[in-house]
């Protein structure tokens, strides 16, 4: 069929590019592979060195500080007794690491571009089919190129995760930042408000629903990649579940599993909005 007879040299063209880049840039990917993995393991290590039980009574104050839910900490403290319970503390720190850094990484690049694309519909216009292809292409192929650029380890799974969970940041503060009524904006103009104030006083209070529920998703979807990382050789959660699918042992796949889900709600519970109407342990 002649559609079929001549392909396009797609794939070989990526293949060809990835090839210059670790050739021309190995000195580079070396030094942010080595800046990423001595971050990582400090981070790691500062969680593990605190006595698990005062640890878990920080996380159970910390989630009544944000949301003044005082089941939310129970539950907090319930859930993280029953991970050092299983045998995976260590593990659940590592992944906790790994998902505050690469949370961390999405707010901090994602919520400026989410701003700039709403004051800059033609930016918007160009990045979006961006975020499309980085939110539709399958998670595995993700490390195809950062397992060839950053070798093995927790770098490749940290990158591949930021490069997956950012867009949801960027769309969820573009959509708040438009959802902005023009009221608003026209009493802040009146004002004399610069955009600067603008932005600050009228506009990100108003958008901040959407954009922490952009951050509430962006951890769920880091959290997603977990497993997916611990293939490249990243550790935490991932890697008992791994190796549960490895040797078809289903007691380990279920107690990795569980931890990975407490771990998902309890920083789904403390990173939503909380509901300022409720007062007290509502």
């Amino acid at each position: 069929m002649w559609i079929t007879d001549d392909k396009l040299p797609l794939g070989a063209y990526i293949a060809h590019y990835v090839e210059w880049l670790t050739q021309h840039g190995a000195k580079l990917f070396d030094f942010i592979s080595f800046a990423l993995s001595a971050a990582m393991t400090a981070f790691s290590s500062a969680l593990l060195w605190f006595n698990p039980f005062i640890l878990i009574l920080l996380f159970a104050g910390f989630a009544w500080w944000v949301q003044r839910k005082l089941s939310l900490a129970i539950f907090v403290a319930l859930s993280f007794l029953l991970i050092l319970n299983l045998g995976y503390w260590q593990e659940t720190m590592e992944t906790l690491a790994q998902v505050s850094f690469a949370t961390l990484v999405c707010v901090i690049v994602g919520v400026p571009v989410g701003i700039l694309a709403a004051h800059k519909p033609t930016f918007y216009t160009v990045i979006r089919p961006v975020l499309d292809l980085m939110q539709t292409i399958p998670t595995f192929v993700y490390l195809i190129p950062t397992l060839t650029l950053f070798g093995l380890g927790v770098v490749p799974g940290l990158i591949s995760t930021v490069v997956f969970a950012i867009a949801a940041p960027i769309r969820l503060t573009y959509l708040g930042i438009r959802d902005v009524p023009e009221e608003l904006l026209d009493a802040g103009k009146a004002f004399g408000c610069s955009p600067a104030q603008l932005l600050v006083r009228i506009e990100l209070p108003h958008a901040m629903p959407s954009i922490a529920a952009g951050v509430t998703q962006c951890i769920m979807l880091s959290l997603s990649m977990v497993v997916i990382a611990a293939l490249v050789g990243a550790d935490g959660l991932g890697k008992p579940v791994v190796n549960a699918l490895n040797t078809a042992d289903i007691a380990l796949g279920f107690e990795a599993g569980m931890a990975i889900v407490l771990l998902a709600i309890m920083l789904d519970r403390i990173c939503k909005q909380r509901d300022r109407t409720l007062g007290g342990d509502a």
